[in-house]
């Protein structure tokens, strides 16, 4: 149990930083990282998770999606974009592998039918970002 904490630890961590990379590179995506985290750390220790989840990090990126409230549509944009340079780039490099262009292309659909219709859009209060 002890090995599995610590894998879930260092997994987290790691996530943190890839999420927090994210917030300033466009082509790194923050929310899923930041996800990933909060699965960890809610699994692997609790003085963790609750550091996390008063981070403004996790409060501007996670916080309203993780209560059910939803996203801001700048948040859900920023998601989409990134998301569909990523897979057009896997498409692209696909060239020789048609059935893989089909599920990426079925992935890719999915995910904004999902963002679009599926997460509520929340609007932004004055001074909010």
């Amino acid at each position: 149990m002890k090995l599995k904490k610590i894998l879930l630890v260092i997994v987290g961590c790691t996530g943190v930083a890839l999420g927090a990379l994210g917030v300033v590179l466009p082509i790194l995506p923050t929310v899923p990282f930041l996800l990933l985290a909060a699965f960890c750390f809610a699994r692997s220790s609790e003085r963790l998770h609750n550091w996390f989840t008063g981070t403004k990090l996790y409060k501007n990126n996670l916080e309203s999606y993780v209560k059910g409230k939803g996203m801001t549509r700048k948040t859900k944009v920023k998601i989409m974009v990134t998301v569909t340079v990523l897979m057009t780039i896997g498409f692209i490099m696909m060239d020789q592998v048609p059935v893989g262009r089909v599920v990426l292309a079925c992935v890719w659909l999915f995910h904004i039918l999902y963002f679009v219709f599926g997460v509520k859009t929340i609007k932004v209060g004055r001074g909010e970002v």
